[in-house]
């Protein structure tokens, strides 16, 4: 019995969950509260804040009372990753026990960088572990809602294309990326059935790790993948060169399912289709370093964005920001005293901020989505975007902070001007790239000024690094005159000191940028 077919048996003893569809957001949010609340109540932390008061108020107050809520958004302040790390969890790192959560934390997660470092240190604690791994099985089992999903697919095996579990101890703590700790801490009986493998799952090297899984392909019958969509579609691409076949259903015909998140699939999927004899079921996943957030459990319609239901019982409490001048400023940063709400206070097709309280000692922190409701009965959402203006096109994860600091940097180190700049992404040789808009008056060797901003956005961010070796294939770098972007600024009418050129271009502004340079002639 393969992978999917023994997490199905062991699915029986996931009923109980099934009362995330019998129990209302506001029940499951409550009771999911008050058993976090409960676990931290003795932490640092949980002293800190008075977790007993609201504890007691979860217990004796009526049960359709919010006083509870009320209390702990006045007792426990909001965060964001840089004051969390700096106040609570650098003392975990350390090895300290029971800061944010009962224990010690043995697993940090590397996520993308801030302006404080070139990476971010999540901590993963058991019961996070725990809680993923439930909520990958509830994915799983929801799969008996696909009416167009063959029955073969439960008897081939599941290829997981993550990063390496052989992960660095530091001496307190293991650190790695979340899918490779997540890899690495599978149950037993789930060890046996996953591809690739222990061995190759070690290897930290991407390339010679995808040339491994190349060779062992046919040896493997593969019916459901999961991964970040660029990898997925190289590791597919090299196959099927590799092997000289005209698609990947010819080396794995029973490949029916793929799992994916982290990044907008949308881009990919024409390219995906090229890969195939017959379509695949795409689920979307929203599983970040600090939690399982939620999973899709049905198919989407036609063209439709693909809606993910939030894990409500399963250690998350989720409060939500609205995401407007009042809550964010112009930079994205969250306001002070920002209004704040419960799952079923919020309303359809409105964009939130996520705050997070979690099992691995996050509190009301900032996790930097933004999401919109889209079915309120069936707690149904989308990833909108982000609370800052970023770039994302494979997972590079290159944040306005991120450009700031390259460009600054570089300006200095060449000892010129730039005033303004904006990012587009583009598609490139069926891949992606990034096309820099730089102005400055001052004269420069444009080979050298790309150059320097794409070794100095590696050093700050390890997500860009890793890209730059995979789907984000090229950058390129148009120098412009400062008037170019003064006229544009006035072509909109913002100008005057309030009103700032946009560092991420994207979408119908995109369209109007091209079409003023080429009103320009600066492009054709």
């Amino acid at each position: 019995m393969a992978l999917l077919g023994r997490i199905l048996k062991e699915g029986i003893k996931l009923r109980k969950f099934k009362a995330q569809a019998k129990l209302s957001p506001f029940t499951l949010q409550k009771t999911e509260l008050l058993r976090l609340l409960t676990h931290a109540k003795d932490t640092d932390f949980g002293t800190t804040y008075d977790f007993e008061e609201v504890i007691r108020l979860i217990q004796t107050e009526p049960k359709n009372s919010r006083k509870f809520y009320e209390a702990y958004k006045k007792l426990v302040p909001t965060h964001n990753y840089n004051s969390m790390f700096k106040n609570w969890w650098h003392r975990a790192k350390a090895g300290e026990s029971n800061v944010c959560w009962r224990g010690k934390v043995k697993y940090f997660a590397l996520s993308s960088g801030t302006s404080e470092s070139a990476s971010k240190y999540i901590p993963v604690t058991k019961n996070m572990l725990k809680a993923m791994r439930k909520t990958g099985l509830r994915q799983v089992l929801s799969l008996v809602n696909f009416p167009e999903m063959p029955s073969n697919v439960y008897e081939a095996g599941t290829l997981m294309l993550g990063g390496s579990t052989n992960l660095k101890f530091n001496g307190i703590s293991y650190e790695g990326d979340l899918s490779g700790i997540t890899t690495g801490q599978l149950p037993f009986w789930a060890q046996r059935f996953y591809k690739p493998g222990k061995k190759i799952a070690k290897n930290s090297d991407w390339n010679d790790k995808l040339h491994e899984i190349v060779l062992q392909a046919p040896n493997w019958d593969i019916g459901f993948v999961a991964g970040v969509p660029a990898w997925i579609q190289m590791l597919l691409e090299q196959i099927i060169a590799h092997y000289k076949v005209k698609n990947i259903h010819e080396i794995w015909p029973n490949l029916s399912i793929y799992a994916h998140g982290g990044v907008a699939f949308e881009p990919y999927k024409s390219s995906f289709n090229k890969l195939l004899a017959h379509p695949l079921i795409y689920l979307e996943t929203y599983l970040a370093s600090e939690g399982f957030i939620a999973y899709q459990t049905r198919p989407s319609a036609t063209n439709e964005t693909a809606t993910m239901q939030i894990v409500l019982n399963n250690g998350i409490f989720h409060e939500f920001v609205p995401f407007n001048e009042e809550n964010f400023d112009e930079n994205g940063e969250m306001r002070e005293n920002a209004q704040t709400f419960m799952i079923d206070e919020i309303e359809e097709n409105k964009d939130y901020a996520i705050l997070l309280s979690t099992c691995a000692g996050a509190w009301r922190y900032l996790i930097g989505d933004t999401i919109r409701l889209v079915d309120k009965q069936r707690s149904e959402i989308i990833i909108s975007g982000r609370t800052k203006h970023f770039l994302s096109l494979c997972g590079e994860h290159l944040s306005v902070d991120n450009m700031n600091r390259a460009v600054r940097s570089v300006s200095e180190e060449l000892k010129i001007d730039i005033n303004e700049f904006t990012v587009a992404g583009i598609s490139y040789e069926n891949l992606f790239a990034h096309h820099w808009y730089i102005g400055t008056d001052d004269s420069v060797d444009v080979a050298v000024l790309k150059e320097k901003i794409d070794k100095k956005l590696a050093e700050l961010n390890d997500d860009y690094r890793t890209e730059r070796t995979a789907a984000l294939k090229e950058i390129f770098v148009t120098v412009l005159a400062d008037d170019v972007f003064a006229g544009w600024m006035r072509r909109k009418g913002k100008e005057g000191g309030q009103n700032k050129f946009p560092r991420v271009m994207k979408g119908k502004m995109l369209e109007d940028w091209l079409a003023y340079l080429k009103e320009l002639g600066i492009v054709n």
